[in-house]
């Protein structure tokens, strides 16, 4: 991630210039008596012109060599001690340090980095500053390795080794492999379509399952299978895991869950060989279950039986639930709220209250079966029946909670079944076979945000102009029907019953190569361009000489006789 030092403009300069010395800038247009402006380098000219009866206005000229001067000699004889001198030249870096933390604090990532170009001790305190951490956790969370570490007992030990704003800078340059170059992996050993997929990045492991009836794991390194459950006696629709649980829900109505083993390397005992305690079977749904997720001390359950409900994971019961008035096909929680989507509606809870808190109507044309949400929790996107993608953000005040309508895509010819998202991009799959690649990098500046809020206020429904899927990934005929995202592959499943990875974690490597290779190209004909400079400047004075040499040149007349004549 590179940022761009900003460079003052000479207006700018003057005006900082003024102002420090403590010269007042006064309206030329407000009327006041020459008498009252005390200062030398501020001359008013009211005369008016010989043969006219015009009043002309006061002009205000500015000698700045003059009023300068002038400024220091006033200053230096109002003050002996030269407080008044000091007090003028402080800068930015004499403020309490608690203070510049919180100017800091009100930066984006690239302000940030454009304030630490300024100067040495900015640099220092830019860098270091704890806003990095915020900038990291609202755009992916907490580090694939900070999990590792804090799940082992190491603690912060890679913070320790890195700044923040290392870890954000190298995360922000992982996330431009989608557009490099990838390999395909295909797994198989699913005998029917695969309904569900799930990505644990942080484990580098893949979970899946189908019609089959059977949870799978996979190595996300090599695509090896590493364990299969027995039968669970119907469809697995849905699947969620982190280091410490994984559960599946089928259309039996039923949540079946697995405590990670310590002493297991891939955490989870598929079989239940070694001890059968570790597996938990939840009921409570009349209905399939359609969507799972988990977070530090819940989980989250969506059913066709037009409910959702919130399990606690230390007992292990369900203390909520959320009715819908049709069939709940996604939902994906953040802090105390949770987002669903039933039927064509898109649905905003609050799980401490249980109580609706906001309600999009008539999201899509028909069912809404896909949704994400960015790590922040503000943005939500979903994927709906009529091939189409909506981005909404949340919006939370004191007294209400809106999600106003921010852009629309429609890269799909058929119904989009399924959604993920990884900063910044947003990956989507669809029955026509396809996976759409979105950046929605420019969508979430805020400076822009505004814009979108008044246009969605004006019109919910309207469609706001957004550049096309950056990249699309195709060629397969039959229906895709679940989709996740890593920080450098993407997993999908379909109707054909096998698992297709796409790896693009040599796209880094190529993108050094070109790098490295285009600077040894600029490199070089900086070279030629600076001999081609000296070459021509030598050639430059050649001929400068022999030019010089003929206008000094004495003319001469040469008679027929031979001699000659000045």
């Amino acid at each position: 991630m590179e940022f761009d030092c900003l460079q003052t403009t000479e207006v700018s300069q003057k005006l900082i210039k003024n102002s420090a010395i403590g010269i007042d800038i006064v309206d030329p247009n407000t009327k006041s008596n020459s008498k009252e402006i005390s200062n030398p380098g501020f001359v008013t000219n009211t005369k008016s012109e010989s043969g006219k009866g015009e009043n002309l206005k006061g002009k205000l000229k500015l000698k700045l060599k003059k009023g300068i001067k002038a400024s220091a000699t006033a200053l230096d004889q109002s003050s002996g001690s030269g407080d008044v001198v000091d007090a003028v030249r402080r800068s930015i870096t004499d403020l309490p340090p608690a203070l510049i933390s919180e100017i800091l604090n009100c930066l984006d990532p690239k302000d940030l980095g454009i304030v630490s170009c300024v100067s040495l001790i900015l640099r220092s305190l830019a860098s270091e500053h704890h806003a990095w951490k915020g900038f990291y956790y609202e755009r992916w969370g907490l580090p694939e390795a900070h999990v590792a570490a804090s799940e082992s007992g190491v603690g912060d030990s890679v913070t320790d080794e890195k700044s923040w704003k290392e870890i954000f800078v190298e995360r922000e340059f992982r996330s431009k492999t989608f557009m490099g170059r990838y390999s395909m992996d295909v797994l198989y050993g699913h005998t029917e379509a695969v309904r569900t997929v799930f990505l644990l990045a942080s484990a580098k492991l893949i979970f899946t399952s189908g019609y089959d009836t059977v949870v799978r794991m996979w190595n996300m390194e090599d695509g090896l299978s590493i364990a299969s459950c027995r039968p669970l006696g119907c469809t697995i629709r849905a699947v969620a895991a982190d280091t410490r649980l994984l559960v599946a829900g089928g259309t039996g109505g039923f949540i079946h869950c697995w405590k990670a083993v310590e002493e297991l390397p891939h955490l989870f005992d598929l079989k239940g060989s070694r001890n059968k305690n570790t597996e938990v079977r939840l009921w409570g749904h009349d209905g399939p279950v359609t969507s799972l997720a988990l977070d530090l001390t819940r989980i989250y359950s969506g059913s066709w039986d037009t409910t959702v409900r919130v399990w606690d994971r230390l007992s292990m019961k369900c203390i909520v639930v959320l009715r819908h008035s049709d069939w709940v096909w996604g939902l994906v929680p953040h802090d105390t709220t949770v987002v669903s989507t039933s039927g064509s509606d898109l649905y905003v809870w609050d799980t401490n209250s249980g109580t609706l808190v906001s309600i999009v109507p008539n999201a899509h044309v028909g069912n809404t079966y896909a949704l994400a949400r960015s790590h922040s929790g503000d943005f939500v996107f979903t994927g709906g029946e009529d091939g189409s993608i909506r981005m909404y953000e949340i919006v939370r005040d004191s007294f209400m909670t809106e999600a106003l309508h921010v852009a629309t895509w429609d890269p799909h010819s058929g119904p989009v079944h399924s959604l993920a998202f990884e900063f910044p991009w947003l990956v989507s799959a669809s029955s026509d076979g396809k996976l759409a690649l979105i950046d929605v990098r420019k969508l979430l500046r805020t400076s822009k945000r505004v814009l979108w809020k008044r246009a969605s206020k004006a019109n919910n429904s309207g469609k706001v102009n957004v550049e096309p899927p950056q990249r699309m990934l195709h060629g397969y005929k039959n229906n895709l029907y679940s989709v996740d995202i890593g920080a450098d592959r993407i997993v999908c499943g379909g109707e054909e019953g096998v698992v297709r990875v796409w790896n693009f974690t040599e796209a880094l490597e190529i993108e050094r190569r070109v790098r490295a290779s285009r600077g040894v190209r600029l490199e070089n004909r900086m070279r030629r361009r600076k001999l081609q400079t000296e070459l021509s400047s030598k050639g430059g004075r050649s001929d400068q000489c022999s030019v010089a040499a003929k206008k000094n040149s004495v003319p001469c007349i040469w008679p027929r006789g031979g001699k000659t004549k000045a």
